[in-house]
């Protein structure tokens, strides 16, 4: 009778439990409420405050007490509503969050960028695959797995909101400032990786901000440097660009970020960024779109938003435009001071500005910032480092492997036969290389440096005819896995040399880059795995062993010989 009651008590427990998290309202949805604390809080903010709330300033754990300092001054002096935080590491950021929240009156809503997790920002932190490599991926519960595992980093130190994914269209493979932040250039692909991304975020309690609205694909120029043109027509921009941005807010996005584009089809002022633009953030995005959520403006700061409107103006023309949320003003005090003397010469109304405090406010509340609450400083890192975290980027990684030749080939490799593994790329021996080598126990390894020579490759080649197999590695050792991988012209005659012999490739790099190197759209063995990290060396390893069976998809095209959703 006692397991009875225990096992019908855990069953009710259980429903409880669910209940409870199904009955958790959506941003969204808690906006349409009446809500007190919101009320409340609004109605103690006099003008500058609330124009205040707008503007969400940098922060860093990496740059010294002088720059914390300096930071704990702008939030006592201007009460701004939030920190967008930069490079540094979690077991500070928690501490250092603290002690700005006890600085602020109303608490801070607390941001990064986190494409990737927190370790696109973080040290000691998971970095997961970046989107192009997720992109390839056919299990797209794992992407909402994944979407999880970031909120509940982004929880444990404070953070309440991600301005992530990234669900612009890569269809220009050219792009210096997207490129392998996307998923890929299929726009439905797009936008079903990312909305399994975002929903993971949002049902795991985390605000999110899709980006870079109306679509950064493609474009050849980086608007951190310069203003992008886009020469499209709205036909075009509605059934391509925008697509995935149509569909996430249709799935229940709470925040858009703008991106700063000059598009003439949608507005044709001329060297209007599309962050200022009041018909593409208000008209569109607002009213065709419907969307009712947080609007982000991309960084104020930003060459392609600040190059042709200087001096605070592009502060005052954000606002007008439409956004509720300005990050990193290249001076956040002298644009509160631009938008009240906007304010009294009627250029914007006070409705503007309530209309985006009370959204702000109503993030803070749904983001539990209602209930004041320190952050545990102890155990920071161990907590952001958990064991089924690291299994998951493992699952991840391996189920990204994109095999596009040479199916049969693989299958027939023997352990016990001769083999010679090389790293091509790189100067010291691989982790690609040592968990081959454990497995194929009568290899010898080889590494050719990025700039090696004909003479180097020569007394490589020298031995390779001795062995039975030839399983050869292309590493990008660069921070990021764009486009331009760096290799001589000898070791790219290497590479398609060999592709006419029996050797395996396993390319770490861009896709992209196989456009660089010819020849091996001709190899016996083909596997793309997207980028150098560890976690994706053991994946590709676990292929060429006959461990893992490859099932990722190419998400974009290369060139004639590699398109768009291939695998063999």
């Amino acid at each position: 009778m006692n397991v009875k009651h225990l096992l019908i008590a855990t069953l009710l427990l259980s429903i409880s439990v669910s209940s409870t998290k199904a009955q958790k309202k959506s941003y969204l949805q808690t906006l349409t409420e009446k809500n007190h604390w919101v009320d409340s809080v609004f109605n103690k903010l006099n003008r500058r405050e609330k124009i205040a709330q707008m503007f969400f300033v940098r922060a860093h754990t990496n740059l010294g007490k002088a720059y914390e300092d300096s930071i704990a001054n702008v939030i006592k002096k201007e009460d701004v509503g939030g920190l967008v935080f930069f490079q540094g590491g979690p077991g500070r950021q928690a501490i250092l969050t603290n002690q700005y929240q006890s600085l602020s009156r109303v608490p801070l809503l607390i941001t990064s960028d986190g494409e990737w997790g927190l370790g696109m920002r973080l040290d000691s932190t998971i970095s997961y695959p970046y989107q192009m490599a997720l992109g390839a991926i056919q299990d797209k519960e794992l992407l909402y797995k994944m979407g999880l595992e970031v909120a509940k980093d982004y929880k444990r130190i404070g953070m309440h909101m991600n301005l992530a994914p990234d669900v612009d269209v890569n269809n220009n493979p050219k792009n210096p400032v997207i490129n392998y932040r996307s998923f890929g250039e299929n726009k439905y692909n797009v936008a079903t990786k990312a909305g399994e991304y975002m929903r993971g975020m949002q049902d795991g309690g985390l605000l999110v901000s899709i980006k870079h609205f109306p679509g950064h694909g493609d474009t050849d120029v980086d608007s951190h440097y310069d203003l992008p043109q886009l020469k499209f027509s709205k036909a075009r921009l509605d059934s391509l660009e925008i697509y995935p941005f149509r569909e996430l807010i249709r799935q229940g996005a709470a925040g858009v970020m703008i991106a700063h584009m000059n598009i003439p089809a949608l507005d044709n002022t001329p060297n209007m960024p599309s962050t200022l633009s009041k018909p593409i953030v208000t008209g569109i995005l607002k009213q065709e779109l419907g969307f009712k959520g947080l609007i982000i403006s991309d960084a104020m700061g930003m060459k392609g938003v600040v190059k042709y409107f200087k001096d605070g103006e592009a502060d005052v023309m954000g606002v007008i435009a439409g956004n509720d949320i300005l990050e990193l003003s290249e001076n956040s005090d002298r644009a509160i001071k631009l938008v009240r003397k906007a304010l009294r010469q009627d250029r914007i109304s006070m409705d503007r500005i309530n209309e985006s405090v009370k959204k702000i406010l109503t993030a803070k509340y749904w983001a539990g910032l209602n209930a004041r609450d320190s952050i545990n400083e102890r155990n920071v890192v161990a907590d952001v480092n958990r064991p089924e975290s690291k299994v998951l980027l493992q699952k991840l990684a391996d189920a990204s492997m994109t095999l596009l030749r040479g199916k049969a080939n693989i299958s027939q490799l023997s352990k016990d036969r001769r083999t010679v593994i090389i790293s091509l790329g790189t100067p010291g021996v691989t982790d690609f290389q040592r968990d081959l080598g454990a497995y194929y126990k009568n290899s010898v390894f080889y590494t050719l440096d990025r700039n090696a020579n004909a003479t180097a490759i020569a007394k490589v080649l020298r031995y390779i005819n001795v062995f039975d197999q030839v399983i050869i590695g292309i590493h990008d050792t660069r921070i990021r896995p764009g486009n331009g991988m760096i290799l001589s012209n000898d070791l790219k005659m290497f590479i398609k040399d060999m592709s006419l012999s029996n050797a395996i490739f396993a390319l770490f790099a861009n896709p992209y880059n196989l456009s660089a190197l010819p020849g091996l759209e001709n190899s016996k063995g083909l596997i793309v795995a997207y980028q150098k990290e560890d976690f994706m060396q053991k994946a590709a390893a676990s292929v060429i062993k006959n461990q893992l069976i490859p099932t990722g998809r190419l998400p974009v095209t290369v060139n004639a010989f590699f398109k768009y959703g291939d695998k063999e």
